[in-house]
């Protein structure tokens, strides 16, 4: 299992349509992978599950992925809510 703790520089936050780009891109993984905010643990492949989250600008999570693509699921998330989106 890897993990890093990044911050959510999108100014609306992870709302319809930069979730739907983090799902896209995450299920192309094999690795499971979450995003820890708050007290909840949040299934990235589930667009329903990141928007509910209610994961906003500025917000810290941590990404953590598991399994045998786990480095490059890292890899992409961290470059998705940091640069991206």
């Amino acid at each position: 299992m890897v993990s890093k703790r990044v911050t959510v520089k999108n100014e609306e936050g992870l709302h319809m349509r930069p979730a739907g780009l983090v799902t896209r891109e995450m299920t192309k993984f094999q690795s499971t992978v979450y995003f820890i905010f708050e007290d909840k643990k949040i299934n990235a492949k589930s667009v329903m599950n990141l928007i509910a989250g209610g994961i906003k600008c500025g917000s810290e999570i941590t990404i953590e992925c598991e399994g045998e693509d786990e480095n490059e699921a890292l890899e992409r998330a961290v470059n998705m809510i940091e640069k991206e989106l």
